[in-house]
């Protein structure tokens, strides 16, 4: 493996997260940045954007890269559409990202929280744009079309990393998370739809373009691209920096 390249260790903007922080404090929301350790947390806030993690911090799965814990979830939380629209007014924020853990324990794999959230966000400012970056639903088409109809302005879904390695994705299925895309855009094709894909697990190039032709016919708009980074020790390893 290559040595590790020196852009993984970033300089944390401490100013930044603490005003984001403070902007938080007393709202009783997770954000992306702190439960998965993600690397740019201190650049995000310091532009007052954040990733919201709705439905708690607790994932039904357990990916092995994912530095979100794996267990048992608590009960779903009625304030929280209201607490995110309160976050979003504190920071400013002009384009919301929601996501969560994955809810296999819900019936309907958490879509309505998804719902709400849109709902409630709309209801205070229908000018904003909000992009969803969804679980897979265990691939109900009924669930993903229902989140579409809420108006997402960008619908997001990450196929994570190459069939071959999909191992490391807990009950997840390569051709599910292509056929959520498809669906999505099927119900809506004016909607922007986006997926991410990590490098470093060790995938071939010709793996990473089979990726990229196959969201390419599920009709996906934007693909965003990145180094894995290992979040935690008991998560997998880096295979591999790529330059």
């Amino acid at each position: 493996m290559r040595k590790k390249p020196p852009w993984p260790d970033k300089k944390l903007d401490f100013r930044a997260m603490h005003n984001a922080e403070r902007a938080l404090h007393g709202l009783s929301l997770h954000t992306v940045c702190h439960q998965a350790r993600c690397p740019n947390i201190s650049e995000c806030f310091a532009r007052g954007t954040a990733t919201f993690l709705i439905m708690g911090e607790i994932c039904t799965r357990g990916c092995l890269f994912c530095g979100v814990a794996r267990g048992v979830p608590g009960p779903l939380d009625p304030g929280e559409p209201e607490r995110v629209v309160e976050a979003v007014r504190r920071l400013g924020i002009r384009h919301a990202v929601i996501t969560s853990v994955t809810r296999d324990d819900l019936d309907d794999g958490g879509a309505n929280a998804f719902i709400q959230v849109l709902q409630a966000l709309r209801r205070y400012d229908a000018s904003m744009t909000i992009e969803v970056l969804v679980p897979d639903f265990r691939g109900e088409e009924a669930l993903i079309a229902a989140v579409v109809d809420a108006g997402p302005d960008i619908f997001g879904h990450n196929i994570e990393t190459v069939p071959a390695l999909y191992a490391v994705r807990k009950n997840a299925d390569y051709g599910r998370s292509l056929g959520l895309l498809e669906c999505a855009k099927r119900r809506n094709g004016g909607m922007g739809t986006k997926s991410a894909l990590m490098l470093g697990l060790g995938e071939s190039e010709k793996d990473v373009m089979k990726v990229i032709r196959d969201l390419r016919g599920a009709r996906c708009d934007y693909l965003s691209i990145g180094q894995y980074l290992q979040p935690g020790r008991g998560n997998l390893p880096v295979a591999e920096y790529i330059p």
